[in-house]
């Protein structure tokens, strides 16, 4: 079973992956002016840009034996052998990678809907047992009442959310990406609230006879709220399909740690820095999507761990460009009565005011597409908070989208992730990056999400028990139970206060 530890450190080298010796290595060949060969159908891709052959290849892969030729070191036999070992790996696959994001409305009729959804997730409202027949019934009555308040939101930037038109361009830049490293693979958008839903692109995966299948959740750190909850979701319809029980399959679990990711952020914020007139003096913003506070505490999850270290990865890089600003971390889009992640976005851009910062630059960092979060909550309501607190210049980093260097590292950590041909492409012994976490979807939720049903949900609409994230609800109803006997008890003249003596009997 797969662990991973609340505060990751570099990933120790994952001992299933195929390991070059010093004697051995694939010979490299060429075909049609290239080095090593692309087989496959790469969905999508533009023709100018994407040199993959047009459908699967069904002929066999030439005998290994015959490629084996003595190299003098671990090095050199990466340098020459990478290209062949893709291609006899994967000339006889299928291979697929699912993107996995949170979705959104993408009109404002979408809206209700797409609100019925997210509050239908027994993660994000849980009830009782005995009441979970009312999961639904609840959702809806929720979804309708919010949903005039939302299309104001979304109204506000545009009638709707960019997110299914970012990630499909993510998803066709990264097609392209892996077809110029040699790796034919199609890839698929599944959402968890809106379409295409998992279960949709599921089936295309099934009907396309997909026989490796890469997970990648677009969501640079974990938290079993977000990429926890898109697993969790996928993981049951693994577990009742016998064809994706026996399909062969990997998850990345975060990224965050990944060098082109890193670099990727230090370039935006980099160029965004030099639109302020000292920007030496501007104070780097990063805010993070926050999460229930109890999913750290109680449950082990590493977001606020993997987070915090990406915020310091980012500004190790940023030193090196010589540029040392001061940084600060917070938390964004709390709902409900349960203490999250502290500090909070909105409180700390009016804490940096008071304080006399005079510029501000908001990082959306839990975040690698344009969505309500970063187009309204950032850019109208925490901009304006900002001013009014003080501050005079602000600015804000645009989320990664396709950045080229961000979607070729997206890239490489899905060949890394691939038996066989990742361990040729991280095995060279001056790689810098760890390997990316291996196992089923089943491995990871057991290791992240072992404590689930002891955990509040983002949004409570009630829970029973005296635990932690009850008190605040176990606490207003004792008040209303209590100004309700008294009420009685003065109305009626009879009750245990009477009895006792401490209110007079009426007249």
């Amino acid at each position: 079973m797969l662990h991973v530890r609340p505060a990751p450190g570099p990933a120790p080298r994952n001992l299933s992956r195929l390991s070059l010796s010093r004697t051995y290595a694939i010979r490299s060949s060429s075909v049609g002016g290239r080095t090593g060969l692309c087989l496959g159908h790469c969905c999508r891709c533009k023709p100018l840009s994407c040199k993959c052959k047009l459908g699967w290849s069904s002929q066999q892969p030439p005998d290994s034996r015959q490629h084996f030729r003595p190299c003098s070191s671990a090095s050199e036999a990466v340098l020459t052998a990478q290209s062949d070992i893709r291609k006899l790996f994967v000339a006889n696959e299928k291979i697929g990678v699912l993107l996995l994001n949170l979705g959104g409305p993408e009109t404002l009729d979408d809206v209700q809907p797409f609100l019925f959804n997210l509050f239908a997730d027994p993660d994000i409202i849980r009830l009782p047992r005995a009441f979970r027949f009312l999961q639904k019934p609840l959702a809806q009555f929720i979804s309708v009442a919010r949903a005039p308040k939302s299309k104001e939101g979304y109204a506000s930037i545009g009638g709707g959310s960019p997110l299914r038109q970012i990630t499909d361009a993510q998803g066709e830049a990264l097609m392209e990406a892996l077809c110029g490293k040699d790796i034919p693979a199609k890839v698929y958008v599944g959402m968890r609230y809106w379409h295409p839903f998992t279960e949709e692109a599921i089936e295309q995966i099934k009907r396309d006879g997909i026989t490796k299948l890469v997970v990648l959740p677009l969501y640079p750190q974990f938290s079993i709220s977000t990429s926890g909850s898109s697993l969790r979701l996928l993981e049951s319809i693994f577990r009742e399909d016998e064809y994706l029980v026996n399909m062969q399959h990997t998850v990345i679990p975060s990224w965050y740690q990944r060098e082109g990711y890193i670099k990727a952020m230090a370039t935006l914020i980099e160029k965004e820095l030099f639109k302020f007139p000292k920007p030496q003096k501007v104070m780097i913003f990063f805010s993070a999507h926050g999460v229930p506070l109890a999913y750290v505490e109680e449950a082990g999850d590493p977001y606020k761990a993997e987070m915090e270290e990406c915020v310091d990865l980012i500004m190790e890089e940023l030193e090196k460009r010589g540029m040392p600003n001061p940084c600060t971390l917070a938390y964004q889009s709390r709902v409900g009565p349960v203490e999250w992640l502290k500090p909070y976005t909105d409180e700390t851009i009016i804490a940096l005011g008071q304080r006399g910062v005079q510029s501000l630059l908001a990082v959306p960092i839990s975040f690698v597409s344009e969505h309500i979060e970063t187009l309204e909550e950032i850019d109208v309501e925490y901009k304006e908070l900002a001013l009014q607190s003080g501050i005079k210049h602000w600015g804000r980093v645009p989320a990664l989208g396709c950045e080229p260097t961000f979607i070729s590292d997206l890239a490489d950590a899905v060949i890394e992730s691939l038996p066989y041909v990742g361990a040729m492409a991280v095995s060279n012994l001056e790689a810098r990056q760890s390997l990316v976490p291996l196992g089923s979807v089943e491995e990871l939720l057991a290791a992240y999400d072992s404590k689930r049903d002891m955990l509040p949900p983002p949004v409570i609409v009630w829970e029973w028990g005296w635990t932690k994230s009850a008190e605040t609800w176990n606490g207003r109803a004792a008040m209303l139970a209590v100004l309700a006997l008294l009420v009685l008890e003065v109305t009626t003249g009879h009750g245990f206060l009477h009895q006792w003596g401490i209110l007079p009997p009426l007249p």
